[in-house]
């Protein structure tokens, strides 16, 4: 048993990540969930560390476990977006032990992973999307491409007038044959405009439809995946494994998206990721931005027997995303051919940029530290009993 004995945050106001060291030495290195990263560095040391500090790091699993059941209170989106870091900082530490990749320790193995070119914007006319696009296609070597529709939670309100139907088939026209097609609706529409627009899409060969209707409402997405032929896919913003239950037994849509981060880390995604692939859906997460998600991704990727067809890479860089800027050393998500490689270097297999550390906000909590000690001497005494 090597005991955890400190974990550090080094935060901004959009990333968070984490650095777990046990008794022994060993370290691994993690993250949150991005955006209010701040807060959810409070809840780490506030509702995690105290029940993982002096728990043997094996055990990942029951750790998470333990966590949830000591904070059954705060059953919430913050909880699991704190829970995170420790998740991800523990798996790099176990590949880190194991001189492995992570994408091993599942069951997978490294190597080339198909991606597709993500767009995030709105504020970009059709004529320009389809542009930017092709171009990337032509350029990386891509094979598949997703762009949004709508307006985010827009209630059938588009972004402009006309834009929903008029970058449908622009940017279709523009990609052309041999490319495959993704639009995300952020759940923008109501059911009967989200069949309206759904049936534009199927006659303009687009084969992926993300979040049409507003994404807590499991019966509306059902109703829209039974109206067409296309895949239905959602469940990006849900971590609750009640509600992905429910949502894979009513076949709710096509294609589920966990996304690692918002989900709790690893342990969590797997699990949605387990449901799924026992009711024969392909799993295909969301990864938004080039942060410690996508690489977390790719390894999850490379492991699962229900992986869709690609990976979710975002071609939005630090114009567009500016938190995003020095990250990591290298280019941990450089695309050859259409593709991105799963590392087979230990753990993640990247390296967190030092400058970057050295401007974060950096806090820890320790095994001996007086405010995790009350904490931990009370669950080991026996206060915590029923976790």
């Amino acid at each position: 048993m090597s005991p955890i004995v400190r974990l550090e945050t080094f935060h901004d106001e959009f990333v968070c990540f984490v650095r777990a060291t046990a008794a022994d030495g060993a370290i691994g290195w993690g993250q949150t969930s991005t955006y209010n990263a701040d807060i959810t560095a409070a809840v780490l040391h506030r509702q995690v560390a105290p029940w993982v500090l002096g728990a043997d790091c094996a055990d990942i699993a029951a750790l998470i476990d333990r966590v949830e059941r000591r904070e059954h209170k705060f059953p919430g989106s913050y909880r699991c977006r704190a829970l995170a870091g420790l998740d991800t900082a523990l798996w790099d530490m176990a590949g880190r032990r194991a001189g492995q990749p992570v994408a091993r320790l599942l069951g997978g193995s490294p190597g080339r992973l198909r991606a597709y070119a993500s767009s995030m914007k709105r504020d970009i006319t059709p004529e320009a999307e389809a542009e930017r696009l092709r171009r990337l296609c032509a350029e990386q070597g891509f094979t598949a491409a997703k762009w949004r529709v709508g307006a985010e939670c827009g209630a059938d309100v588009d972004e402009w007038p006309g834009r929903t139907e008029a970058i449908i088939p622009t940017v279709a026209r523009a990609l052309g044959d041999g490319i495959d097609k993704l639009v995300d609706a952020n759940s923008g529409f109501s059911v009967p405009r989200a069949i309206e627009v759904g049936r534009m899409l199927q006659d303009n060969g687009i084969g992926h439809y993300e979040e049409p209707v507003p994404y807590w409402d499991l019966e509306a997405t059902q109703a829209v995946t039974a109206a067409l032929d296309l895949d239905v896919t959602g469940g990006e913003q849900d971590w609750d494994l009640a509600t992905w239950k429910r949502m894979i037994a009513m076949r709710a849509v096509d294609v589920v998206q966990p996304d690692v981060m918002y989900m709790g880390g690893m342990v969590r995604t797997l699990k949605a990721a387990q449901m799924a692939a026992e009711a024969g859906l392909p799993c295909t997460p969301h990864a938004a931005n080039l942060s410690l998600v996508t690489m977390c991704t790719m390894h999850l990727l490379a492991a699962i027997p229900n992986a869709g067809p690609y990976l979710e890479l975002s071609i939005e860089g630090d114009d567009y995303y500016p938190w995003q800027r020095g990250l990591f050393l290298g280019d941990p998500f450089a695309v050859a051919d259409g593709h991105v490689t799963v590392p087979d270097a230990p753990g993640w297999g990247l390296e967190i940029n030092p400058a970057w550390l050295e401007r974060a906000t950096w806090r820890e909590s320790t095994l001996d530290g007086p405010a995790q000690s009350a904490y931990v001497a009370l669950y080991h005494a026996g206060g915590a009993r029923n976790a």
